[in-house]
């Protein structure tokens, strides 16, 4: 049977559920995806400095009860790319991948 004859004998409110079932996993997944680049991210580029965690190391903390709580995501934004006294600029990254750090980052401050 091929797919157009499934869809066929589907009635119309069951392929609604599906598609939307469909869509609604696929939302959920660009999240889930943008937090784990980021994730990524922050292993390869700023735990070497700021600790796995974010709870410093040779750079100051970043997680839950850090200074950096208080900044806002643009000031975070701006401490990438420009890279404050002897931390490097990260200004290679796209916009979207210093969302996603940004967005990362935000989750270790929970």
């Amino acid at each position: 049977m091929t797919s157009s004859a499934v869809i066929r004998r589907l009635p119309h409110w069951r392929l609604l559920v599906a598609v939307g079932a469909v869509a609604f996993t696929l939302a959920g997944c660009a999240g889930s995806t943008e937090g784990l680049f980021g994730a990524e991210l922050y292993a390869r580029s700023c735990a070497g400095c700021h600790g796995g965690e974010g709870g410093g190391g040779s750079g100051p903390a970043l997680g839950a009860g850090s200074g950096a709580v208080e900044l806002s995501d643009d000031q975070i934004i701006g401490v990438i790319e420009v890279g404050p006294g002897t931390m490097p600029a990260f200004d290679r990254l796209t916009d979207d991948q210093i969302a996603s750090l940004v967005a990362f980052l935000r989750t270790l401050q929970q």
